[in-house]
């Protein structure tokens, strides 16, 4: 696996693969591989959390594993599920050695006996399906396991998976514990639906992102969008600015922006004027009462 050297090699192959990391996310990144502690990733929708997670799995040659966390989620879907259709399906078709292992018992309870001691047949890796969580332990190559939007997760959840961060470890009931091969990195994000718990964040290296100021946002266009004409991407970035001052339900993210220029190349715009704002603002602002509110600072936005 490619460690990292410093944290200015952390910014350059960030840069490679076409991120461009703040200096405290590049010096979080580089302490949290060193020191193998889980980074939080909290900030708004949109400032590239996840994204953080897989250029951190991309630039150190590692699997990206991904739990998407929700209310109700529960440790079967994160950890781990025994097949039972596959395992009744095996019953079926062993139904003949089934009969041969009691053919010689004579009541009910030898028989159940017999078959109990069986469990290591039907229960066993062969009939598990795993989950992310479970997958992240078990990989045989080191991997990046992103716990995306924990925030959504309940309260129960979290603390399960308190567990699993501090040993990296999980206790089967049927196969005993297991423990990682190889210690993943662990990027959990957070939209700061509700406040994450204490222990959690003891347990983490805490990083803010915010959305990016108007020179690294243009940074960004310029990366991403090279085909958009300088004067164009400035004219861009300074409108977006503007629209995230304004009290709005959902405001652009990076994504969001970068969409917008791309479809600022297909029109082949050479200004951002009024006309063609009231045109393309749907690209980056999603809610009709945004927009609403957005057209009514229009002056401002396109000037």
């Amino acid at each position: 696996m490619h460690t990292f050297a410093s944290v200015a090699d952390v910014e350059a192959r960030f840069r490679e693969a076409r991120y461009l990391p703040a200096p405290e996310t590049a010096t979080v990144v580089f302490l949290a591989t060193r020191m193998e502690k889980p980074i939080l990733v909290e900030g708004p929708a949109g400032v590239g959390k996840t994204e953080l997670a897989k250029v951190l799995a991309q630039t150190t040659d590692r699997e990206l594993i991904r739990l998407q966390c929700y209310e109700g989620l529960d440790e079967a879907k994160a950890l781990y599920e025994w097949q039972y259709a596959k395992q009744l399906l095996y019953t079926q078709i062993l139904r003949d050695k089934i009969g041969e292992a009691i053919a010689g018992v004579s009541t009910l309870d030898e028989a159940v006996r017999v078959i109990a001691g069986q469990d290591d047949a039907f229960f066993s890796r062969e009939f598990l399906l795993a989950r992310p969580l479970l997958k992240a332990l078990t990989a045989e190559r080191p991997t990046v396991l992103l716990v995306d939007e924990v925030d959504k997760s309940d309260q129960e959840f979290e603390a399960f998976l308190l567990e699993i961060l501090s040993d990296f470890q999980v206790s089967i009931p049927e196969l005993g514990t297991v423990t990682a091969r190889h210690r993943p990195l662990v990027v959990l994000t957070s939209n700061n639906a509700r406040e994450m718990s204490d222990a959690l964040k003891r347990r983490c290296l805490h990083l803010y992102v915010d959305f990016p100021g108007e020179e690294m946002e243009l940074a960004i266009v310029r990366l991403k969008v090279p085909e958009l004409k300088e004067s164009l991407a400035r004219q861009l970035v300074a409108a977006v600015q503007r629209i995230r001052k304004l009290d709005l339900k959902k405001h652009p993210s990076i994504a969001e922006t970068l969409d917008w220029g791309r479809a600022l190349v297909l029109l082949n715009a050479e200004t951002l004027d009024r006309d063609l704002v009231l045109a393309t603002l749907n690209v980056a602002v999603k809610h009709e009462a945004d927009i609403a509110q957005v057209r009514m600072h229009l002056r401002e936005i396109a000037r």
